[in-house]
Parts: structure tokens; C-alpha cells; sequence
């Protein structure tokens, strides 16, 4: 059944988008809890390939149980990125575990015109910085036995979703201001 899912979601139109297609987001309900062989059974099943073109793949989990080392490990046994839910009420699980980093930020407020206050953003843009030099921030939890090795470097996607969703463009156009600073 959940072949045929996945067969019937890439045959939707999603490769249309080419190049402009990034990493594909799983994201769970969250009532759904970490087990393992029942994981390890849903990534068996994510392609690295269709019609020819590489897929990535990033999982958004949001109950507690997976933050769990065994969770980390089938992530990076499979290479899918575990989504990094910053900010926000749901676990946020900082582990590298694919060779790009996908991270969503969820803290906006109205209270900020840029939705998030300056030190926020500076941190979130030097973690991204970080994540793309191919190391791993020092200030974010992770639940794996052990760091992954350095990368050269990595892609970094970074989103700035949900909270006081009005200041979201002014938190996400803030960051690519920092992020062009070198």
C-alpha cells in the first residue's frame, strides 16, 4: 500500500519542477510514535531515484519518542534528513543525518518587525552558516550516538514557517541579508 503511495505522489507532477524540485518532506501527525522496524519499513520504501533524477528526502517528526539514538541511526543509515523544527512546540531533533540540512524555524512574533529579534536571527543564520561549512552547531540538542563525520560542505534549507506567520517573509528575507555578509 504504501508503495503505491509513493509511486502515485512522484507520478503527481512533482518532477516537473526539474531542478527547481528540493529535498521531498515527510511530515507526520503528531500522534504518530517511533517504531522502529515500522520506520525503517516506511524508508525502505523512499526512492533515491526517479525517472533518472536524484531524490532527497527529509522526515518532520513531531512526537517526542523519536528522540531516541535508534531513530538518528536509521535516518542516517537511509541518508533522509531529519527535519529541524526550530522554535517551536515540537521536538526539535539537531542531528545531521544526510548530506543537507533542512531545518523550519517556527518562532516568529508579532512583536519583532522582522518577526524574530536580532540575536534570534544571527544565531539561526550562524548555525546555517555552520551546517553549510559541513560541521554541526554546538548549541542545538542531538540524540545520536555520535556527531557525523565533517562534511566539505552541505546544501542548507532553511524555512521560516508557522508563528506569527505576517512577519515570516520579513524573518526569511532578514536571514538571506545575514547570510549574504561574508
Amino acid at each position: 500500500m504504501r508503495a503505491k503511495r509513493s509511486s502515485a505522489f512522484f507520478g503527481s507532477g512533482v518532477l516537473e519542477l526539474k531542478d527547481k524540485l528540493g529535498p521531498i518532506n515527510w511530515q507526520f501527525a503528531p500522534t504518530k510514535k517511533f517504531d522502529p522496524e515500522d520506520f525503517e519499513r516506511f524508508l525502505e520504501l523512499l526512492p533515491a531515484k526517479v525517472e533518472g533524477r536524484a531524490i532527497r528526502h527529509a522526515i518532520e517528526v513531531r512526537h517526542e519518542s523519536f528522540c531516541d539514538p535508534a531513530f538518528v541511526a536509521l535516518a542516517r543509515k537511509y541518508r533522509v534528513a531529519v527535519v529541524i523544527a526550530g522554535d517551536s512546540k515540537y521536538p526539535q531533533i539537531a542531528d545531521v543525518t544526510a548530506p543537507f540540512v533542512y531545518a523550519r524555524i517556527m518562532g516568529t512574533t508579532d512583536k519583532q518587525a522582522n518577526g524574530y529579534a536580532k540575536a534570534a536571527l544571527d544565531r539561526w543564520t550562524e548555525r546555517a552558516r555552520v551546517w553549510a561549512a559541513g560541521g554541526s552547531p554546538d548549541d542545538l540538542q542531538t540524540f545520536g550516538q555520535s556527531a557525523p563525520p565533517k562534511a566539505a560542505s552541505r546544501d542548507v534549507f532553511l524555512y521560516v514557517i508557522s508563528g506569527f506567520k505576517e512577519r515570516n517573509p520579513a524573518a526569511g528575507m532578514a536571514l538571506i541579508e545575514r547570510l549574504k555578509k561574508d
